[in-house]
């Protein structure tokens, strides 16, 4: 009986370190097969980069070239090119539209979630449906009445565009993360005898922060990127760096090299920015607003 005992042990011992191999095994062929993917889309970005340090010559070669000698040439051509007054202009009317969102956001958010007005599902539901018409469609009157207001070509008209634009999101993901706060917070600090502003200060907001941050970097993205209002609304003033982009795209061909090395350019404040809110925009996108 002993022996028989031993036997199933041992079979027991072996068939859990099959599965354990097995696991082990599959566990490694899932990591290298999202390797591969996430290399995969991460690929197209790197060239890019490799790209805006060659000169055209090795830029347009076919088969592509992988050895060369690295350069600045290209950099120094595009903020030649005028890229440096839309890159200037796309960092202030992002930073002026979010910061606009944040002001106006924040507290009707607020409003609609640890102070709930009446009807409150209406207003949601009119901040997101502002959302619902293309943009295409009110291209036209956007642009007449903007027009007989002289605002054309102007950063302030990107900047009240955008903010609009920007701002039904903001108030939907900053009521989520209002909501997680438990409202018990507030009353008691204002049994303690804080204001309302205050304990919107003190205990609310550095609750939310992470939420606040990780809004706040969606609103930059979606603003830096936005290309059909810039490119409809402005002309050379207020040119911003997705319009300036398409002026590497000419009737004498692509020039890959200048492209790439403003794409760059272009695409290096919202990585460095992303970079820094890391930490807060982990936080932030699971504390209530994306699940």
């Amino acid at each position: 009986m002993s022996t028989t005992l031993n036997k199933s042990t041992a079979g027991a011992h072996t068939d859990i370190k099959d599965i354990k191999k097995r696991r082990n095994t599959g566990g490694s062929l899932l990591t290298a097969f999202t390797w591969i993917i996430a290399i995969g889309f991460f690929f197209p970005v790197a060239w890019m980069v490799l790209t805006a340090f060659k000169q055209e010559s090795d830029a347009a070669t076919n088969p592509p070239t992988f050895f060369f000698e690295p350069t600045l040439d290209q950099f120094k051509a595009v903020f030649d090119a005028g890229v440096g007054t839309a890159l200037l202009n796309s960092l202030f009317v992002t930073t002026v539209s979010t910061i606009f969102v944040l002001l106006l956001g924040v507290p009707a958010a607020f409003a609609l979630s640890l102070r709930p007005v009446k009807k409150t599902s209406d207003a949601l539901f009119f901040f997101i449906s502002t959302k619902m018409l293309p943009v295409v469609a009110v291209i036209i009157p956007l642009y007449v009445i903007v027009g007989q207001i002289g605002m054309l070509d102007n950063v302030w008209t990107l900047i009240i565009l955008y903010t609009s634009m920007n701002l039904p999101i903001a108030v939907w993901m900053m009521r989520s993360f209002f909501l997680e706060v438990p409202s018990e917070l507030l009353e008691a600090a204002e049994i303690d005898g804080a204001s309302l502003w205050t304990s919107v200060r003190e205990v609310i907001l550095p609750l939310i922060s992470p939420g606040i941050a990780a809004t706040a970097l969606i609103c930059v993205i979606f603003s830096w990127n936005e290309f059909f209002f810039a490119v409809n609304m402005t002309a050379v003033n207020a040119q911003t760096m997705p319009v300036a982009l398409t002026g590497f795209m000419s009737g004498q061909g692509l020039f890959w090299a200048q492209l790439s090395a403003a794409s760059v350019i272009a695409a290096l404040p919202v990585v460095i920015c992303g970079w820094i809110a890391q930490n807060k925009l982990v936080r932030g996108l699971s504390f209530g607003a994306i699940k």
